[in-house]
């Protein structure tokens, strides 16, 4: 382990990285970019090769081998720049498998061909989001933890957190993002804005992508924003943002995009859940849409704190309920994910074809064993709350290992049907 600045914030993803470099020789932290990638990364690297600067740039790219030359653990960062070094790196891992040799960093995805092998059992990946509610240091002390939760058993739950709902409201347009942590006001609203010009602006066409229409993307981006926690068609999306307007997106054009942004950690779909050992059964297979950071989807909609207590906000999709409500979701699945992906487990969420059940978030470990999780914007719990979680909990009694409602409240409790009740700021890994 090497010497950390005083400064710097331990991430989740931290103690990933200590479980696996070393032994893994080379890793790559995936993420959309200004998610604190670099920052973590640099905390293991004794060198750098930073592919941002224009001059490193055009060393490596003449000559993508040089970057051996440089001690290790090697961070190379926003290696997608020169895809080369990809194949540079795994071929000198399958000469010397030596642990804790690489880190790369990247905020985009290459584009296809770019490299010549994906990687496999020579680079690990990992993803890095932005900060969770614990990250943040808004998480209460001594929380209740998911690898806790998903180790079964319907653990009792205990304590009280002080976040109430203007509290939630202020940490969902506050962001994740770590460089714009302790923004407030329209220096805040400033750094959303140009994270999203420059998305579109530089980002897209750093990817090969050109963009005709910088006012159409950003129309398809608030409409995709106004869909947030919903299963939504891309369809319905793409009619929005061209609401009133005769010159609309394509529909290849819109498709073309909407895998672009994807390229760039921009969005952040759910999968959609479905069992292994019944992949027939009745269940969607539409993803739940999400922005990287529920701030920017109300930068997005133009919604502050307070538009969203008082109900602004028009949300599409077939899921009931008010922006608040769907961006409340939305801070919770980027702290169950990070969370989840500590414990080794994956996040997707459930919809029934006829949508008579959805359960938001269904964690699901190695083994197929599930948490299901309902995410309610209310204090209090009541039984109608919790019918889908006890449909789970019946439909696939043997792999439900518990049933858990976040919510805004302040006190953790199981509660007589055996769901238990949790605030989010008292989850923790």
């Amino acid at each position: 382990m090497y010497d950390r600045p005083v400064l710097y914030r331990r991430r989740i993803i931290d103690s990933e990285l200590d479980a696996l470099f070393p032994p893994a020789a080379a890793i790559a932290i995936d993420g959309a970019r200004g998610v604190g990638k670099t920052t973590t990364a640099a905390q293991r690297a004794r060198a750098e090769v930073r592919l941002d600067s224009k001059a490193v740039l055009e060393v490596v790219s003449a000559q993508p081998e040089t970057i051996l030359t440089r001690a290790r653990p090697l961070l190379v960062d926003e290696w997608q720049r020169v895809p080369e070094v990809w194949d540079v790196i795994r071929r000198q891992v399958d000469q010397d498998r030596t642990g804790g040799q690489f880190l790369l960093t990247g905020s985009a995805t290459p584009r296809p061909g770019a490299t010549a092998h994906s990687g496999a059992g020579r680079i690990g990946r990992l993803r890095m989001r932005p900060m969770t509610l614990t990250e943040r240091g808004a998480a209460a002390s001594g929380g209740i933890s998911l690898a806790g939760l998903l180790a079964g058993g319907q653990a009792d739950l205990d304590g009280t957190s002080d976040a109430r709902l203007a509290d939630y409201a202020s940490h969902i347009v506050s962001s994740g993002f770590p460089g714009m942590a302790g923004l407030t006001g329209r220096a805040l609203r400033f750094e959303l804005d140009s994270y999203l010009l420059n998305a579109v602006d530089r980002d897209v066409p750093e990817l090969g992508k050109r963009v005709r229409r910088r006012g159409a993307l950003m129309d398809w981006l608030r409409a995709y924003a106004a869909a947030t926690s919903s299963t939504a068609s891309y369809s319905h999306i793409l009619n929005a943002a061209a609401a009133g307007q005769a010159d609309k997106l394509a529909r290849s054009t819109a498709v073309a995009y909407q895998d672009t942004l994807a390229d760039i950690w921009l969005t952040d779909p759910v999968p959609a859940w479905g069992p292994v050992a019944n992949p027939a059964a009745r269940l969607g297979r539409t993803p739940k849409h999400q922005l990287a950071d529920p701030a920017l989807a109300a930068r997005l909609l133009g919604l502050g704190v307070d538009a969203l207590l008082d109900g602004q906000g028009r949300p599409l999709g077939p899921q009931a309920g008010t922006m608040l409500g769907r961006l409340f979701e939305a801070l919770a699945t980027l702290c169950v994910r990070v969370a989840a992906s500590a414990a080794e487990a994956r996040v997707s969420h459930l919809r029934t074809r006829d949508g008579d059940h959805e359960v938001d978030l269904v964690v699901e470990r190695a083994d197929g064993m599930c948490l299901p999780i309902e995410v309610k914007l209310s204090a209090a719990v009541a039984d109608r709350d919790t019918r889908h979680l006890r449909w789970f909990r019946e439909r696939y009694a043997d792999l439900a290992l518990d049933a858990i409602v976040l919510n805004t409240g302040p006190h953790a409790y199981r509660r007589a049907d055996g769901v238990g009740v949790v605030p989010l700021a008292l989850l923790a890994p």
